[in-house]
């Protein structure tokens, strides 16, 4: 192991209500990949904004190549080398990839910016990398892997020493995740110490040379990657052992009436000819690899886009779904993969957004019975275990897992028969993960009837009684979950049609 370059030492960090970090350390070496890992609402992302100067911590401290330091801001802690990754890259699609890189200290030629030298040191960046960009591509060209690179590259034009990537890999492609492996392993035997941020157990052990867990705000304790189990790390992220198995057999009754069938649907070419029913009381599973038209699907059945062609049926009755607002009429409700765009305003609070789908129900003439509205709030936060100082909290305050139960209750405010998940774990630690699942089979064993779209395929075999699998926008198969294989979804999710 390197020497050690970055030590943060008792830190701890309240906010109003809540205490977000209780006295944690964190030690980065040179030359080396650490994970940082723990549940939605451990920390995590709190001690990363308190390390880059986006929060002041309220004690602890920080040292770095020795010294002392408390970094004002973000452009602080870059010009001393510390920059972080973001999750959600945060590009400006119209401009050029080196505009981009350079934005905000622009490489000056007297008054005008000089384009062709940082063109040109763009691509020394990503000769340092062995990435192919063209630096005067439209960053909107790009796919969001590609964009992954560009954002490393700004992050090494820092003359970084440390770099936190946070999450980087979960809106990429297998290929790309390869890609980005490999930067990264360069980056490493290059001396830099690298703090990498994920949910995927599987990345870890093969990126990663070290672990540090936290849970509830505190450092739990860090292991050596390479002598550890995913056991071990889950048992300390979470204080208990939680079980993958695939489900093994159906859990929906033979005469289970079908309460949606789709024939024939049509939604440009994302969406064609697609048929398939679900049966109440089933999770049907949606697989296929990343552009299948498993989204689009989804969001044409619920009116989001329109269908070209095909027939929808509820309880045996066809039925004209032209927007939302009719699919929620009709008993469905969409949790979106993109919850903080579609599935939650961020601004308001847990219980706004718990009755936001059935306002009507909460008026007292022309002002919202409050009292009411709270209380049924109040019913859901204590029934999904949502983890909030009080329904009054801003849902931008609460952790990914605990924003996706908000978007639940909002469904279930509003009864809805027939939910569609896509995604419902993406973004969501182990112990979140579970608490979703079981909240899954609540709602079906209940009589609720789940879509369930997923790209992780230990997801789709533990949760799915059957399976529907699509590829360019077809479906090449159906799989009842007793003869499902990775392998046979796998051969279906590249059958073209």
């Amino acid at each position: 192991m390197g020497e050690v370059i970055l030590t943060m030492k008792g830190i701890d960090k309240s906010f109003p209500g809540v205490h977000a970090l209780d006295h944690v350390d964190l030690e980065i070496r040179k030359g080396e990949v650490l994970a940082l890992m723990g549940e939605n609402g451990a920390g995590k992302s709190t001690l990363m904004k308190v390390l880059t100067g986006i929060y002041k911590k309220d004690s602890g401290t920080i040292t770095y190549e020795g010294k002392e330091v408390e970094f004002a801001n973000p452009r602080d802690a870059q010009a001393a080398g510390v920059v972080i990754v973001h999750q959600e890259l945060n590009m400006m699609n119209h401009l050029t990839v080196a505009q981009n890189i350079f934005i905000g200290r622009e490489i000056m030629n007297g008054k005008l910016i000089n384009d062709a030298k940082m063109n040109q040191e763009a691509a020394k960046l990503f000769d340092r990398l062995n990435i192919k960009i063209d630096p005067t591509e439209k960053m909107g060209n790009l796919t969001v892997g590609r964009q992954q690179m560009c954002e490393i590259a700004k992050a090494i034009s820092h003359d970084a020493k440390v770099i936190i990537f946070d999450e980087p890999s979960a809106a990429l492609t297998e290929a790309e995740i390869e890609e980005l492996f490999k930067i990264i392993r360069d980056l490493r035997d290059k001396g830099m110490g690298i703090v990498y941020i994920s949910h995927r157990m599987d990345e870890i052990k093969v990126i990663t040379d070290r672990v540090t867990v936290m849970r509830d705000g505190c450092y739990v304790g860090t292991l050596i990657t390479k002598e550890c189990t995913k056991d071990d790390i889950i048992n300390m992220m979470v204080g208990r052992v939680i079980y993958e198995d695939p489900k093994t057999e159906s859990n929906v009754p033979k005469n289970a009436p079908v309460v949606l069938k789709v024939e024939n649907l049509n939604a440009g070419k994302m969406v064609q000819n697609v048929s398939f029913e679900l049966h109440k009381g089933e999770i049907l599973g949606f697989s296929g690899l990343m552009g299948a038209g498993r989204t689009e699907t989804a969001r044409a059945l619920f009116g989001a886009d329109p269908k070209e062609s095909g027939k929808i049926y509820i309880n045996g009755k066809e039925v004209d779904i032209k927007n939302p607002m009719d699919a929620v009429k009709h008993g469905i409700g969409y949790l979106s993969e993109d919850r903080k765009r579609y599935g939650i305003v961020v601004g308001k609070s847990v219980a706004e957004n718990s009755t936001m789908a059935t306002m009507d129900q909460f008026m007292s003439g022309a002002f919202i019975n409050k009292k009411k509205e709270r209380g049924i709030a109040q019913k859901y936060v204590d029934s999904l275990k949502t983890k909030t100082p009080s329904v009054d909290q801003l849902v931008v305050n609460l952790s990914g897992g605990n924003q996706q139960k908000v978007v639940i209750a909002k469904w279930l405010v509003r009864n809805c028969d027939i939910l569609i998940f896509d995604e419902p774990t993406r973004g969501i630690d182990v112990g979140a993960k579970s608490e979703i699942y079981h909240l899954m089979n609540e709602l079906v064993a209940a009589g609720k009837s789940i879509i369930m779209i997923s790209s992780e395929m230990t997801e789709i075999l533990r949760m799915s009684d059957r399976i529907i699998v699509m590829c360019e926008g077809r479906v090449t198969g159906e799989i009842g979950i007793e003869e499902a294989t990775q392998e046979r979804i796998m051969h279906a999710a590249t059958l073209r049609k």
